[in-house]
């Protein structure tokens, strides 16, 4: 190695032995750029409010996509505009690459010639700090007695390392995502999950595909551990609705595809609050499913998981309806006095429940599956009360927290009742709401519960009631949700 390394004639960096020329590569790459001009950016395209909003928020990708196909500018025209080579501009554009270097962020707004007033006050001030070349006085000068010169070269040193430390720092500290950002998405989400008990289950599934896909989007960039830690939580939020509405779909595997990632997002974002929705729902698809046993082993860890609060109320009541599927009515009437203890709990809301809707469960919530355990065990009258006050408390309820899903199979554990008791015309009273439900929103369980209804209509005992054939036929040709059908995703 040479003792006399060669230094850019420009900025100072040193020089690789093998370029012959007297300046480094961005130099002489910053002088061709002075002599030959490439393509102007008109003032109005930098002037653009979306132009601008990328700027401030460093996502250099969106800007370069933005100018090109206002100005009309090629990609390689940007690349030597900008002092990048043509392939990392278009990992940039694409999103696969982030511009995080300040010396590099710093020439890429130059070239496109961002005046000062758009820019944050770190790359306003920035100017490029060359790398120090290598001391001339190693340790063999020391030895010789040259302290006065070594000295002079660690002090030098030294100011270097803290002005490289303070860059990165102000590296790490960048981000794609903006606090105003970070709190639509949150609104986001949680009007969807309020949405999501009363709109049709459609358009529902593709809103949480567009924001999941816009958070996913986000995290594939860089920002403060904070940030990344809240994008995780909504992240994994969002897969979690997505579990829902598959399974309301009746399709299990996907469902249990979009728990494993919400899983794997409250893990990475250490958030016991989501691990314990994500276990409940484990536990909520297991049950509708023929893996009964398996519904209890989620909601005995997702006990463990809930702190208080309705998270722990809806994990009893998963339990409850769980072990009333398979006869374990010791189980189940053990889970109710767990529910009603968590009942009497004075508990703040969760990271989840307080994007509300879906991800709560209230009171008629709490009586629907009341009723739903007590009509899996046989036990008709405490399963009717509980089903009627659920309906009563979703009628007389705000319209927003009205979900029909429920309401309809609570509706089901009613008929259930008075089919046992031979009230056939209670029966029926409470089934033609259900009838004249619209078909976008007839969930697969809703289907799935019709049928058995129209089993216990076709009982023997039954077999002389004209008023039973009826039901038993409008029943039987009950139609669920038709998932084949076509859905525009924008």
């Amino acid at each position: 190695m040479s003792k006399n390394p060669r230094t850019c004639a420009d900025c100072g960096c040193r020089l690789s032995q093998y370029n012959l020329d007297e300046r480094c590569a961005a130099c002489a790459r910053d002088r061709r750029l002075e002599v030959l001009p490439g393509p102007r950016i008109p003032a109005g395209v930098l002037a653009d409010v979306q132009v601008q909003t990328a700027i401030a928020n460093r996502d250099f990708g969106r800007v370069s996509r933005l100018i090109r196909a206002e100005a009309g500018i090629r990609q390689d025209e940007m690349a030597s505009m900008t002092g990048l080579s043509q392939s990392f501009l278009s990992m940039l554009e694409a999103g696969r690459r982030r511009l995080t270097n300040l010396d590099k962020a710093a020439r890429f707004l130059k070239g496109i010639g961002v005046p000062d007033n758009l820019l944050t006050p770190t790359l306003r001030e920035h100017r490029p700090h060359p790398l120090p070349a290598p001391a001339q006085n190693g340790p063999e000068s020391i030895e010789n007695g040259d302290v006065a010169s070594a000295t002079t070269d660690l002090n030098h040193l030294a100011a270097q390392a803290a002005a490289h430390s303070l860059h990165f720092a102000d590296d790490i500290t960048m981000s794609n995502v903006s606090d105003v950002e970070l709190e639509g998405l949150e609104a986001t989400l949680t009007q969807i999950a309020s949405d999501y008990v009363h709109a049709p289950l459609h358009q529902i599934f593709v809103d949480l595909v567009t924001t999941r896909d816009c958070l996913f989007s986000l995290l594939n960039g860089r920002q403060p551990l904070a940030q990344t830690r809240e994008l995780l939580l909504l992240a994994g939020t969002s897969c979690l609705l997505l579990a829902h509405a598959s399974q309301n779909l009746g399709d299990e595997g996907a469902a249990v595809a979009q728990l494993q990632s919400a899983w794997t997002f409250a893990e990475q974002s250490d958030h016991n609050d989501l691990r314990a929705w994500v276990k409940g729902t484990a536990a909520l698809i297991a049950e509708w499913s023929s893996r009964r046993q398996t519904a209890l082993d989620y909601t005995r860890q997702a006990i463990h998981l809930a702190s208080g609060g309705e998270t722990r109320i809806r994990v009893a009541a998963i339990e409850a309806r769980a072990a009333a599927r398979i006869g374990d009515r010791h189980t189940a009437m053990a889970a109710l006095e767990e529910l009603k203890r968590a009942r009497e709990q004075d508990a703040a809301s969760d990271a989840l429940t307080r994007f509300g809707g879906l991800l709560t469960f209230p009171e008629a919530k709490q009586h629907y599956y009341i009723g739903g355990t007590f009509a899996l065990l046989g036990e008709y009258r405490p399963a009717e009360q509980h089903a009627l006050t659920a309906i009563e408390l979703y009628e007389n309820g705000p319209q927003e927290h009205r979900s029909y899903g429920d309401e309809a199979l609570a509706r089901l554990d009613v008929v259930t009742a008075r089919i046992a008791a031979g009230e056939l015309e209670g029966a029926e009273e409470q089934l033609r709401p259900l009838l004249d439900l619209p078909p976008d929103r007839r969930i697969r369980q809703l289907g799935d519960a019709m049928q058995t209804v129209a089993r216990l209509l076709e009982e023997p005992r039954l077999a002389r009631s004209p008023l039973a054939r009826e039901l038993a036929d409008a029943t039987r040709g009950y139609q669920a949700l038709d998932t084949r059908t076509k859905v525009i995703v924008p």
